[in-house]
């Protein structure tokens, strides 16, 4: 009578849709407790606990299947004592055939093939055995048994609608089974990171201190025995000196990594004109010794970031243009694009430039590229401002069309307060 109107409205009225159609509103009510958050044993307890309500049955039992797809093992019920039926092979009884042969069955007790079965079921009163499969993504997931004192009508409507209940708990366990997995490997994952944290910061603790002594020791060495040492001698120590500060700077460079990860970032308001003044009086000596050319905007603007970091994505970048931009460096520019839904700052040079592959791995942990050998550095720095980007919402990647030299590009989210 609807098909010809021109406009509908129907009121969603729970009550009134059971009295229109009671089968979609089965579906509805059970669909509406499987999406809720619940665990595996909350979500099969309660749908058995509705099925037996819904389609006036006395009891019940939900098994589920086995990794190896070889027996079923009880997993919730209601109204029956389930001593002996723990466990059912897929090869034996009419939960196992249900399964097995992915049909849905209904029979009377007293015509069970298993003469125990049907004593057992007989003496509590029931007159009805129904197994329904439990099936999602046509895997079969479990098998749901159901009980009746009482013969019940079963045309093929209520059997279709059984089935479909069947397949909503399956879906909904095979959920549950997967949030307990994730759940689990977040646990777990966790552990390892707060280990490898920890393990991280006890290394770079007892590095340095064992470095710094060894340092402070052989430079007095140097000092007070320098007439007694030969040259070689001299020399081993210099080694010395130079392995031991290494180690210290390459321990400061990993604590550099962990509070880039870590750390909690405070965002303001910063002009990027100002970081860039301040970055460049650091390196004003070089910049004049190496007769290397600055070159920025005119103006800046100002953006919403966390300072330390904005000041340690920028120093990170300047210093690499430095350390590997080679003899043939002249020129460090700092551009800024304005993008739809982030800032984008971009630091070039026209030094030596890299070849698509290796421009790839610049950003992994410890990653030293052939040019570097000579150059100071632990391998990560740029491993840091891919940390720091990320934590403000955007991402470090290398303008690979630049004609000349490299070109670094790190985008900050607009959103960020």
């Amino acid at each position: 009578m609807l098909v010809n109107s021109r406009y509908i409205s129907v009121k969603v009225n729970e009550p009134q849709l059971r009295d229109r159609n009671e089968a979609l509103f089965i579906l509805l009510d059970i669909s509406n407790f499987l999406s809720t958050p619940h665990d595996l044993q909350e979500i099969l307890d309660g749908a058995l606990s509705k099925v037996l309500e819904f389609f006036h049955l006395d009891a019940g039992r939900i098994y589920l299947m086995d990794d190896a797809g070889e027996s079923l093992s009880l997993a919730a019920f209601k109204g029956l004592d389930t001593q002996g039926l723990e466990r059912v092979k897929i090869n034996e009884g009419f939960t196992g055939r249900a399964a097995r042969t992915r049909s849905f069955i209904a029979q009377r007790t007293s015509e069970l093939e298993d003469p125990e079965r049907t004593r057992l079921l007989v003496g509590k009163g029931f007159k009805v055995v129904i197994c329904v499969p439990l099936i999602a993504m046509r895997n079969v997931v479990g098998v749901m048994n159901l009980a009746a004192g009482s013969m019940i009508e079963l045309d093929q409507a209520k059997i279709d609608l059984l089935i479909s209940v069947g397949n909503l708990i399956a879906v909904a366990a095979n959920n549950a089974k997967l949030y307990a997995d994730l759940k689990q490997s977040l646990k777990e994952l966790k552990t390892q990171k707060e280990a490898i944290e920890f393990f991280a910061h006890s290394i770079s603790h007892d590095l340095k201190s064992p470095a710094v002594g060894i340092h402070g020791l052989t430079a007095r060495l140097a000092r007070d025995y320098h007439d007694r040492l030969d040259d070689k001698g001299r020399l081993y120590c210099r080694q010395i000196l130079r392995a031991s500060e290494q180690i210290a700077g390459l321990v400061d460079k990993i604590n550099a990594y962990i509070v880039a990860k870590e750390a909690p970032l405070d965002y303001v308001s910063i002009d990027v004109g100002e970081v860039l003044q301040m970055l460049r009086s650091e390196i004003a000596d070089e910049l004049a010794r190496r007769r290397i050319r600055w070159v920025e905007p005119a103006e800046m603007p100002e953006i919403v970031a966390d300072k330390i970091s904005l000041v340690r994505i920028l120093r990170n970048l300047i210093g690499n243009a430095l350390k590997h931009g080679g003899e043939g460096l002249s020129e460090i520019k700092v551009e800024y694009q304005d993008g739809e839904k982030h800032h984008i700052l971009r630091v070039s040079d026209d030094g030596v430039a890299l070849s698509r592959e290796d421009a790839e791995k610049l950003f992994q942990l410890f990653y030293r590229h052939e040019r570097s050998q000579g150059v100071e550095g632990a391998g990560l720095g740029l491993a840091i401002v891919k940390e720091l980007a990320e934590r403000h919402g955007g991402r470090v990647w290398i303008d690979l069309e630049a004609k000349k030299g490299m070109t670094f590009c790190v985008s900050l989210a607009k959103s960020l307060s």
